[in-house]
């Protein structure tokens, strides 16, 4: 029977990866936004922007796997 034990090192090591992750992702939803609510002619538009925002990595992977025909 295996046990793998991480060591404290291994936890911070992790940790530090994903608050680089949520700060990139942070940083690009933020820029999305801006981007999405100056080009907004209505609150409707604008709302559509925010929501645009949240999920522009997915949009983005989609188009790349479209443009690598994959």
């Amino acid at each position: 029977m295996d046990v793998q034990v991480s060591s404290s090192n291994d936890k911070k090591h992790n940790m530090r990866n994903i608050n680089i992750q949520s700060t990139v992702y942070g940083l690009g939803f933020i820029g999305a936004l801006i981007y999405y609510l100056q080009h907004a002619t209505t609150f409707w538009i604008g709302v559509l922007g925010f929501l645009k925002a949240i999920v522009w990595p997915t949009m983005l992977i989609y188009r790349l796997f479209g443009f690598l025909q994959m």
